[in-house]
């Protein structure tokens, strides 16, 4: 739904739209504790998945709209680093619940509960045209499929994914199979992982926005945050796959902070290549493609698991993906600026936008 919902942002009020696909995911949420069969069951996760794809085109086309290039690390450090407090108070608080009431009520509840954010959101969402005004049409989806930059950043962002599924479908199964952990030492020693990784996802965008209001690139600044945090997650899970019993804690969390630093950067990087009108569309394609590691880590990583009985090469894997994934932040995309697509030479397809008076 990604490379449809993209359209969408672009061309619909961008508040309806991230209002709606949270009604469909909340409700989804709640109606899965509800229903029983498999059909029925994946049905209810078909739904939330339509429901959350507008998620981060919607929180891209907010922030490229309203905020300056010098503030968009901390906002997006803020919604990446969102995405891993959820899993940090959701593995601990739904894992311990689930132990005690069974997972039907926390789906419910969960689902329920997640619609009281709909009236802030109708208080407080924000209105006008924001810092920048269209003066040519938006550019087209075969305009940014032949922009390099657009493809260096997908590369980047489809490394950054496989680290998190691997952490969201993995993790708490490695805690327990090769550590040996019980369900609820599993679910703190889990929580403290995904929020190091927040931490250093708020803290890195803090940071670079910084750095950039100091006179810094912007190019520079937010390229050496994706390739310090590619490194660092890349020689922690190595450090992880061949640590034992006693000393692998500190390089799990390692690879949380890696996953953090660069996580600030990750719709940073789109919203300025694709600038305010365009934004929807181009993290609509970028986060799509990015997510085919949803498709390909949990099962190459079970198959890896079920044939080795250890998690030794899915981790070493991983590491070179990181690896692979920094080189295209870093050489993949160009300079950070808005961009006009290669080969996109009518004035009429060019990415141009007036500064307010």
């Amino acid at each position: 739904m990604q490379f449809v919902v993209g359209w969408l942002v672009d061309r619909f009020d961008v508040n309806r739209v991230l209002a709606a696909g949270f009604v469909l995911w909340s409700l989804a949420t709640a109606a899965t504790g509800l229903v029983h069969g498999i059909v029925l069951l994946l049905v209810m996760r078909m739904i939330l998945g339509v429901g959350e794809s507008v998620a981060f085109p919607c929180s891209s086309k907010i922030l490229a709209r309203h905020l300056p290039e010098h503030h968009r690390g901390l906002a997006n450090g803020v919604v990446s680093g969102s995405l891993k407090f959820g899993p940090a108070v959701g593995t601990l608080g739904a894992g311990l619940l689930m132990a005690r009431y069974g997972w039907r009520p926390v789906f419910i509840g969960i689902g329920l509960i997640s619609l009281l954010w709909l009236p802030a959101w109708a208080k407080w969402r924000p209105r006008g045209p924001g810092l920048a005004r269209p003066v040519a049409a938006r550019s087209g989806y075969i305009a940014i499929l032949t922009s390099r930059s657009f493809w260096g950043a997908a590369a980047g962002h489809f490394s950054s994914n496989y680290l998190l599924y691997l952490s969201v479908t993995w993790l708490p199964f490695y805690l327990q199979r090769e550590r040996h952990l019980s369900l609820q030492s599993m679910t703190r020693v889990a929580s403290a992982y995904f929020l190091v990784d927040a931490l250093a996802c708020l803290s890195t965008g803090a940071i670079a926005d910084f750095f950039i209001r100091r006179g810094h690139s912007p190019t520079r600044v937010r390229k050496s945050a994706m390739a310090l945090g590619h490194a660092t997650a890349a020689i922690a899970l190595l450090g992880l796959a061949f640590a034992g019993p006693d000393n692998y804690l500190p390089w799990m969390l390692a690879v949380g902070a890696g996953s953090g630093i660069s996580g600030a950067g990750v719709f940073a990087f789109a919203q300025t290549l694709a600038g305010p009108e365009t934004a929807g569309r181009w993290v609509g394609l970028q986060n799509g493609f990015a997510n085919f590691a949803g498709v390909l880590c949990p099962a190459l990583t079970g198959r890896l698991v079920d044939k080795t009985g250890n998690f030794t090469a899915a981790f070493a894997i991983a590491a070179a993906l990181m690896l692979l994934g920094g080189f295209a932040w870093v050489f993949g995309v160009g300079r950070l600026e808005q961009a006009t697509p290669a080969g996109n030479t009518e004035p009429s397809q060019q990415l141009i936008y007036a500064e307010p008076v």
